[in-house]
């Protein structure tokens, strides 16, 4: 199979994968969080914005509440969350157990990280096309970039717009 980039969509309507592909979708499918399954939380927020620099002076009142929802999902039918496991793209931030918002609906295009299936493995990376040659890069020296190669199976799910990790637990 040539190795495309699925166009940006929110379903998988019409496209009929093999087997061991619907297998592995259905793996991730119960690994998946929808936020169109969430109920929406709201949080205080405070529109004083914080100083990461000097201190500033704090004001005593919120100015309305935030929804996490509407703050970071933009496409809800488009949208997923799902949980990175391992080191590889460490040097732009993201972690191993951190969360990340995947948006389905967004052009993939060179420098975006992405959420990509490859030869039935879902891997995040940064994707990098060269002239008619299309990598996924690595973030950590430690790995090597992957140049995706016509006979390889290659679809991706997708386009990480957050990442989100605790602080507790940050290496110092």
């Amino acid at each position: 199979m040539a190795p495309t980039a699925c166009p940006p969509c929110s379903s998988d309507a019409g496209f009929e994968a093999p087997k061991q592909l619907r297998d592995k979708k259905s793996a991730l499918a119960e690994k998946i969080l929808a936020p169109a399954s969430l109920k929406a939380a709201t949080t205080p927020l405070f529109l004083s914005p914080i100083s990461a620099g000097f201190p500033s002076p704090a004001y005593d009142f919120m100015e309305r509440d935030l929804d996490l929802n509407s703050y970071f999902i933009k496409h809800p039918a488009a949208t997923f969350f799902v949980w990175v496991q391992g080191s590889s793209m460490i040097n732009c931030g993201i972690r191993s157990g951190d969360i990340l918002i995947v948006d389905r609906s967004l052009e993939a295009t060179t420098n975006k990280i992405i959420i990509a299936l490859v030869n039935g493995e879902f891997t995040v990376k940064r994707l990098r096309k060269q002239g008619s040659r299309l990598w996924l890069i690595p973030e950590n020296s430690n790995y090597q970039p992957l140049e995706i190669k016509t006979e390889m199976n290659f679809e991706v799910w997708g386009v990480v717009t957050y990442v989100i990790h605790s602080t507790l637990d940050a290496a110092t």
